[in-house]
């Protein structure tokens, strides 16, 4: 149902392999700022082996680290009082470690039951209508469950918020009884979390699946022509990708694969124009 991690990362190796492209990895970027004197792009990253570091100038940059670069995870009063294990989606392997913790709760099912929420819902366009449809037909009314669709499609919803649709993997299932669903978290305490509503439940581990952020805006200086403060594109898609003194993104279109792979393209055959303008 989705790509293999082993298929991809044998994609991408074999992309570097065929273009002899130098890659450097376990190096993390620590600023990218813009010399307007020399005209170029001054790039500091460090050796995250060595923590040794490096200067890199060049004179165009694209950005690619993603829609979904870090966890970003809520600022929910009483977290920091928690007793218990609070970890991201992302970390989490397996439920073993975890006295008394339910086996089937995986982090799948657990992020599949909080993003059905955002990405399941009517619109007014066709593939969207048509994709809603399907959904009600499969699922049915889950509402008395506590998973209310939001009024979005899930096409328009990606575009616009960024969220994704996910496959179900046996969730929706199991939310119709193993997995209860509750409405908002108003704090944490010690040992236990307080719902809207005064409800309050006993845990001893809390797995956050709240979605991820971008983090350009942490490292990336002199971008204001082409990024806002959330660290996504000032323009929307098909105008995104392309900023000012030789800046672009790539894969913050909010379109998959295929808005990365036109991203990709423009992005090549723009740096290609400005290197023969610049030969002639």
């Amino acid at each position: 149902m989705y790509i293999p991690r082993d298929m991809f990362v044998e994609c991408l190796d074999s992309y570097a392999d065929q273009f002899g492209i130098q890659l450097r990895y376990h190096t993390a970027v620590e600023s990218a700022i813009y010399d307007r004197g020399k005209n170029q792009w001054v790039v500091l990253v460090r050796d995250m082996d060595t923590s040794v570091v490096a200067r890199l100038a060049t004179q165009f940059l694209v950005v690619a680290a993603g829609e979904n670069s870090a966890a970003s995870i809520p600022p929910v009063p009483g977290l920091s009082r928690f007793e218990g294990e609070a970890i991201y989606s992302s970390a989490y392997k397996s439920g073993e470690p975890i006295p008394g913790r339910v086996h089937i709760m995986t982090k799948e099912l657990i992020r599949y039951g909080m993003t059905m929420v955002q990405n399941l819902g009517l619109n007014v366009t066709t593939v969207d209508s048509l994709l809603v449809m399907a959904a009600n037909f499969y699922f049915g009314d889950l509402s008395k469950h506590g998973i209310m669709r939001p009024k979005m499609g899930p096409l328009l919803l990606k575009s616009q918020t960024g969220r994704s649709a996910v496959i179900d993997v046996g969730t929706a299932r199991l939310i119709r009884g193993v997995i209860k669903v509750f409405q908002g978290i108003s704090k944490i305490n010690t040992n236990s979390v307080e719902f809207h509503g005064g409800r309050q439940n006993s845990f001893d581990a809390i797995v956050f699946a709240t979605g991820y952020k971008s983090t350009v805006s942490v490292w990336l200086k002199n971008g204001e022509s082409m990024f806002k403060d959330d660290g996504f594109p000032k323009n929307y898609f098909p105008n995104h990708w392309r900023g000012e003194n030789g800046l672009y993104c790539a894969g913050f279109a909010r379109r998959g694969l295929t808005g990365i792979a036109m991203d990709a393209k423009n992005i090549a055959n723009d740096i290609v124009a400005a290197m023969d303008k610049m030969s002639c």
